[in-house]
């Protein structure tokens, strides 16, 4: 898969791709739901049959970072899962676009040109409410009425619903932000995942025989609720169970937002390797403890709970 990371007017095809027309989609896609998938697998589809390349061009930052960055939301997959999941897909090329107040600025007409005259062009497919360029004025009204000027088709693809309900990334931070992340997962087509490096910690589990790794992630991406986690940790493509701890840790300082993770039956160094957690289940919500027995006790009941859940629930599906 080819990555053009650049300003809409910078882009440019790669040489083995410039021969092709293109079946686009367009959109943030950020958490790559099962919604997104679908949009993505029909017009995937679409392209083999027409023997033209398969593209989809999303953002970065997130359009809202720019549109209204007092009230723009966490992120659900930082810019290198998203390209892991979309390449996963099967795609031939995604252009990420950086978004800033130029782009913000672009009239519909002018995007879709240069989707045309840069990328090749000849099909962009897209969900119902889909809408791009300067105030979301190029919606599928808009965009009908410069196929045949610019040489392109639109094509529209129904929404994916679960119990009655559109699936939409609003609906899924919602659900990680009260600590659902099963429910979550069903809505994703997989288990919610954070990538981040190991760092240094207060280094107080290894005193009482349960040695965490300190996850440091991306500052935009979204955190699950506080609480205990039965996860999945995976480290150099091996996968892990993991209890987690995601919160203040009340029984000891009340500090700064940490998630750290119990994993199970490892002994090595983790400290600066780059590993990917995985949310299965919600155990229960962070508590505070009286004394470091109670602690102890609660933890060894954290990790046989998150055996359980695992041994049923857990599947080899991270990025």
């Amino acid at each position: 898969m080819h990555v053009l990371t650049t300003e809409i007017d910078q882009l440019s095809l790669p040489a083995e791709l410039a021969q092709s027309g293109a079946v686009l989609t367009v959109g943030s896609f950020d958490g790559i739901h099962l919604g997104h998938q679908k949009l993505i697998q029909q017009s995937i589809a679409r392209a083999r049959a027409l023997s033209y390349t398969a593209g989809l061009v999303t953002f970065a930052p997130h359009p809202a970072a720019v549109l209204d960055p007092d009230r723009a939301p966490q992120t659900l997959t930082s810019r290198q899962i998203k390209l892991d999941l979309l390449r996963a897909k099967g795609l031939d090329l995604v252009a990420m676009i950086l978004f800033t107040g130029k782009l913000r600025d672009t009239s519909p007409r002018d995007f879709v040109q240069a989707l045309c005259d840069k990328l090749h062009m000849r099909e962009l497919w897209v969900g119902p409410d889909f809408a791009l360029g300067r105030d979301r004025s190029g919606n599928l009204t808009a965009l009908t009425t410069l196929e045949k000027p610019l040489g392109f088709t639109v094509h529209q693809v129904s929404y994916v619903t679960q119990e009655g309900r559109r699936i939409s990334s609003s609906q899924i931070r919602a659900l990680l932000a009260e600590g659902r992340v099963a429910e979550a997962a069903k809505l994703l087509g997989r288990f919610y995942s954070l990538r981040g490096r190991v760092v240094h910690g207060k280094k107080l589990g290894r005193t009482i025989g349960f040695p965490t790794a300190n996850l440091q992630v991306c500052p935009d991406c979204l955190v699950p609720a506080h609480g205990v986690y039965a996860t999945t940790v995976t480290v150099d493509g091996v996968q892990y169970g993991a209890a987690t701890n995601v919160g203040v840790r009340p029984s000891v300082d009340n500090g700064a937002l940490s998630i750290e993770a119990y994993v199970l039956d490892y002994d090595q160094d983790l400290y600066d390797h780059e590993i990917e957690l995985s949310f299965v289940r919600r155990l229960r919500p962070e508590m505070r403890f009286e004394n470091v027995q109670g602690l102890i006790s609660q933890m060894r009941q954290d990790v046989v709970q998150t055996r359980r859940v695992l041994k049923t629930e857990s599947r080899n599906d991270h990025v």
